[in-house]
């Protein structure tokens, strides 16, 4: 099938016809007509597709994607490939962690007691199978007060809806990456505008939801990167903070 109706891509992307329709209306995406002038979709427009989805899961309003989408192709193989790297390490924890458990219980089921080893082991698997947000815990423990963290909990309400936190960290590790690949750079270059203005873009959710304070916290958590970068993987680097800071005020 080289074409879809907008029925047949609507149940096979999960997508709504009404998000369809109103992506359509503000220019996002566009679609073949048949001759019956009903809505077609081929892979060019459900490659378009794909890139307004990603972005907008990952906290980008339509304003935002438009502007990205009209100014260059937004490089989505990178996107994946960040979501496919830290699905792929939480898969090797889980397989860790299980091959551990299940090797422990055979050792119950056969009578034999646990030895040193074993219980070294299953502490081990414990300690690294920590997931993302446990990790971001322990960073957030040694910088903010309890009053501190029921704030941060409080804004949350203030995310989009339907937010993908997922594509969002996906996203900073992709322009981080990017960036980091171009440094040494001109703070004051078009091309360091560009990836300044693609950051400011990005920071939208959190803005969203962050008051002064919190911003203002922000930027002190992320001075202190080097700190901290052991606990928890950081989206970018010291040096991409540093240039992003010295792009802002050339």
């Amino acid at each position: 099938m080289d074409e879809l109706s907008i029925t047949e891509t609507c149940r096979r992307t999960g997508l709504s016809s009404r998000t369809l329709r109103f992506w359509e209306a503000r220019g996002l995406i566009g679609s073949a007509r048949s001759a019956a002038g009903q809505r077609r979709y081929g892979a060019a427009e459900l490659a378009r597709l794909h890139q307004v989805s990603t972005l907008k899961r990952a906290g980008f309003t339509l304003t935002q994607i438009a502007s990205l989408l009209g100014r260059a192709p937004i490089d989505l193989a990178r996107l994946i490939d960040a979501q496919l790297e830290a699905l792929d390490v939480e898969r090797d924890r889980i397989d860790e962690a299980q091959a551990a458990l299940r090797a422990a219980r055979a050792r119950l089921n056969a009578g034999r007691a646990l030895d040193i080893d074993t219980f070294c082991t299953l502490i081990k698997q414990g300690e690294t199978a920590m997931t993302e947000a446990d990790q971001w815990k322990k960073v957030i423990d040694r910088y903010y007060t309890p009053e501190d963290q029921q704030r941060w909990a409080k804004a949350k309400g203030a995310m989009p809806e339907n937010f993908d936190n997922t594509a969002y960290q996906a996203a900073w590790t992709d322009l981080g990456g990017r960036i980091e690949a171009d440094l040494p750079m001109d703070p004051a270059s078009a091309k360091a505008k560009a990836y300044l203005a693609e950051w400011n873009a990005l920071l939208a959710p959190f803005n969203m939801a962050a008051d002064a304070r919190m911003k203002t916290e922000t930027v002190t958590l992320y001075d202190k990167i080097d700190e901290w970068k052991g606990d928890m993987k950081p989206p970018f680097s010291s040096a991409v903070w540093a240039f992003i800071k010295t792009a802002a005020t050339a």
